[in-house]
């Protein structure tokens, strides 16, 4: 009876229900730690890729002025981008037979660009009055291309008339955003970095963006056309909300009626001249209009492969090679080219951009004469890889200079007007691409020509600037 009375915990019984229960409680909490593990082990690429990335974007003071907060919202721009670029290349080019697909992109061209060229120099003028609201800016150029994507997802389905025009408001809400995003980086340049610099960094992380991105808009254009335009409103949602992360200095317009700049003494501003009422586009100087006339040829070009190849190489393929590795091949080798002139963007601390832009042109149009004389597959790829290096550092290098020479209080409608011109000088590369026929080496001869007349036309211009650029009136104030 005594014993009956002892206390549970204090019996061999007891004693017995307390080790069962600590034995469910640990095994419990091991089942629960290996939860856990299996958590951690499948997320730690993603977060892991993530902290590298934030790394990689913040590094060198980017972090702490802001700059790498704008290199990831323009990786997201260049992700949203590709996965339109995707769809709509799918509806418009590869659908078809080639003949048809001629006629299709022309048109697609016209009724696209015709409107954007009347619309594009607008959008410099009007972005100049909203110094304060850069950040709504970018905002509203995602959440624009956001919506579109939306209605895009039903027009490549049906083939309704509405592509057209959205796909018009797709690319000025895109230009929008580059006219805004090129004005901005100058107000988050770290310490010690070089605009060239600073805007490689910019476009190497759209361009690897795009690198990713890329295939999984394939991969999504697989499960049916809306599914990358699905994925493009998701990534423009994301970059409406990163836009407005961005530092508070960069809707500042503070110091920006007086860091006038320029490039040759005639047109120099500053406290010891007498200030204009308003700066006009025409004080540049010499250095951005020569450069600019530089960066046209070199985008006719881009915009004549992008079409002429793209239309040879379906229907006369390298040798032993399908018409889709064909065109893989050279697509490939123009993105990498780019990303390598960006690259090297990121490394040259070069204060004088004419220099980069006379070499990188006078490079492109031996390879424009060697590809011609030696049609071949390989000399073709090699085209289009120095073609994408040099477009890309020469477009850094002219992005340098409008914001080295341009007054600050134009300084976007210089952007919105040289964005506007290279569009439209792709744009005339591509016609041209299209109704040449469709042989090789005489396609090739016509690029070469272009690219010699723009070389020998701003080549003395910008040496000249280059040599007077280092003068201490040149330079900011």
């Amino acid at each position: 009876m005594a014993a009956a009375r002892t206390p549970q915990g204090a019996t061999g019984t007891g004693g017995t229900k307390g080790f069962k229960g600590r034995s469910r409680t640990g095994g419990s909490g091991r089942v629960g730690g290996s939860v856990r593990a299996v958590g951690r082990a499948l997320h730690l690429p993603f977060t892991g890729t993530a902290r590298g990335i934030r790394r990689a974007t913040h590094a060198h003071g980017a972090g702490e002025s802001g700059l790498g907060k704008l290199i990831e919202l323009h990786a997201v721009n260049g992700a949203g981008d590709v996965m339109i670029t995707v769809a709509l290349a799918s509806t418009v080019f590869f659908s078809v037979p080639t003949d048809e697909a001629r006629g299709r992109v022309a048109l697609y061209l016209a009724i696209t660009m015709a409107p954007f060229t009347i619309l594009a120099p607008v959008i410099g003028p009007l972005l100049d009055r909203l110094p304060h609201g850069r950040r709504a800016a970018m905002a509203g150029a995602m959440f624009a291309r956001a919506l579109l994507a939306l209605v895009l997802s039903g027009a490549v389905v049906t083939g309704s008339i509405e592509l057209y025009p959205a796909a018009l408001g797709v690319l000025v809400s895109s230009k929008a955003y580059g006219v805004v995003r090129s004005a901005v980086v100058p107000r988050l340049l770290p310490p010690r970095f070089s605009l060239v610099k600073a805007n490689s960094r910019v476009t190497l992380g759209g361009l690897l963006a795009t690198a990713v991105a890329a295939p999984v808009g394939a991969g999504l254009q697989m499960a049916g056309p809306r599914w990358p335009l699905y994925g493009a409103f998701v990534i423009f949602i994301a970059g409406t909300a990163l836009s407005f992360s961005l530092p508070a200095k960069v809707d500042s317009a503070k110091g920006e009626d007086t860091a006038l700049l320029a490039a040759d003494e005639e047109h120099l501003h500053g406290p010891h001249r007498q200030p204009v009422k308003r700066p006009g586009l025409r004080t540049v100087g010499i250095a951005v209009t020569h450069a600019l006339g530089a960066n046209a040829a070199l985008r006719w070009l881009s915009g004549f492969l992008t079409f002429f190849l793209a239309f040879l190489l379906r229907e006369h393929p390298m040798t032993g090679q399908s018409a889709a590795v064909s065109l893989g091949m050279v697509a490939v080798s123009a993105g990498l080219g780019n990303a390598l002139g960006t690259s090297v963007g990121a490394w040259l601390r070069s204060r004088a951009p004419e220099l980069i832009i006379v070499t990188v042109l006078a490079f492109v149009l031996c390879m424009a004469i060697t590809a011609a004389v030696f049609f071949g597959a390989v000399v073709v790829a090699g085209l289009a890889a120095v073609a994408g290096f040099s477009q890309a550092l020469s477009k850094l290098s002219l992005d340098a200079l409008i914001q080295r020479d341009v007054p600050e209080v134009v300084r976007t409608s210089a952007f919105a007007r040289s964005e506007t011109m290279l569009q439209v000088s792709w744009v005339f590369g591509g016609a041209v691409g299209i109704a040449m026929p469709l042989n090789g080496a005489l396609g090739l001869s016509v690029a070469a020509c272009v690219l010699a007349v723009g070389w020998l036309t701003t080549v003395r211009g910008l040496i000249g600037s280059a040599r007077h650029s280092g003068s201490p009136r040149s330079r900011v104030t």
